[in-house]
């Protein structure tokens, strides 16, 4: 008999430490929504590299266990995960990525025609609208600067930036930015159709010109010396992105750029994505300023693809015939590359099956990057 009730006892011990006996709705709640970006990114193929990881790290993070000091979750300290995600509370990860993404960037299309910058610098009215209607909510500066940085649609920043400005928001804001990097191909459309005309949709633009090796050597060079001086707290992703993309250029280090752009870019991708998917567990998660911010995310991007579109259409007043600019790639302004370079080029061959935009678009879509990286080094410089 007392045997049995030992056996009983430690059955019931062991209970407790089961996910079962400690679950709660919120834990519930957030296993859904892993399950809903893992869905998303397998049927719909809506940012599968992002979303497939964040998603899988959402349900990692929701396993809910008797807090006994374990150590088997994100926030315990010593804990593997907690160790992985010190690259993304340390701001360790995004230059990586950065330089991942120089290693891949063909610059060409902006240099070229360099006044596609301009529609990259207008894309990120987005982030500073949504800095000053954070604050209007309530938010602290540091808070708002961190959230307004979704509207570039560019997560490593988003991660650099909250990881320096708010770090308790950070998964939200990491959340937030990836959501709707992955909701590129259903957000810009109808933004792009509305504030068109059926005319500037089958605007035709010259081809741009052929750009020299030695102008893509260049580039990087000024381009660093030039945004640096100018937001030196930007320096970890600028400095890493024309790092990136001079190993490309320079012809004479290949295998560097293809480790950048590729093992190393993918190893990142998957750190961060497990680790900031499993930061959203429930008890951290789910609050109302994550709902706040998830709406200024949306909110943000929308202004920022809405000035991207407008400021085309008002560039295009002091354009002579001919030179004009199809208003269709100002949505690319933002950070989401290709993505919404693609979503130029889809919609302006619905219009016109002849008239292809995208390697007008990839120009305000790289310009999107280093904007989105100097916002962040502005909000960095004058909030921290």
């Amino acid at each position: 008999m007392d045997f049995l009730s030992f056996i009983i006892e430690n059955l019931q011990t062991f209970w407790t430490y089961t996910g079962f006996a400690n679950v709660t709705t919120g834990h519930m709640i957030m296993v859904l929504v892993g399950l809903v970006f893992i869905y998303l990114a397998i049927r719909y193929e809506f940012e599968p590299m992002l979303l497939i990881p964040i998603g899988f790290g959402i349900l990692i993070g929701n396993i809910p266990f008797k807090d006994a000091g374990l150590q088997v979750g994100i926030y315990e300290e010593g804990s593997v995960l907690n160790i992985l995600y010190q690259g993304v509370m340390q701001g360790w990860y995004p230059p990586l990525i950065f330089l991942g993404i120089g290693a891949m960037t063909d610059f060409s299309a902006l240099i070229s025609n360099p006044k596609l910058m301009l529609i990259g610098a207008a894309a990120q009215f987005g982030i500073f609208g949504a800095y000053v209607i954070a604050l209007t909510l309530g938010f602290e500066p540091n808070q708002a600067g961190a959230i307004g940085i979704i509207g570039g649609a560019d997560g490593p920043t988003a991660i650099f930036l909250s990881s320096k400005l708010a770090p308790n928001l950070m998964g939200a804001i990491a959340i937030a930015a990836y959501s709707y990097m992955a909701l590129v191909p259903v957000i810009q459309p109808p933004l792009m159709r509305l504030f068109t005309t059926k005319k500037e949709r089958v605007i035709r633009m010259k081809p741009p010109r052929a750009v020299s090796q030695t102008e893509k050597i260049i580039f990087p060079i000024i381009g660093l010396l030039l945004t640096c001086f100018l937001v030196p707290s930007g320096l970890p992703l600028l400095g890493m992105l024309f790092f990136g993309n001079l190993l490309k250029e320079s012809g004479v280090t290949r295998r560097l750029a293809e480790t950048a752009r590729g093992p190393l870019i993918d190893t990142i991708t998957i750190l961060l994505g497990v680790t900031v998917g499993a930061s959203t567990q429930a008890t951290q998660f789910l609050t109302l300023d994550s709902i706040k911010i998830f709406a200024l995310g949306a909110l943000s991007f929308v202004i920022a693809t809405s000035a991207g579109i407008l400021f085309v259409k008002f560039f295009n007043l002091f354009l002579k015939e001919g030179n004009k600019i199809n208003p269709l790639i100002g949505n690319s302004g933002v950070s989401a590359v290709p993505d919404s370079a693609r979503i130029s080029q889809h919609i302006g061959l619905e219009y016109d099956p002849t008239n292809y935009l995208l390697m007008h678009a990839m120009g305000p879509n790289v310009a999107g990057v280093i904007g989105s990286a100097v916002a962040a080094g502005i909000l960095l410089g004058f909030l921290s």
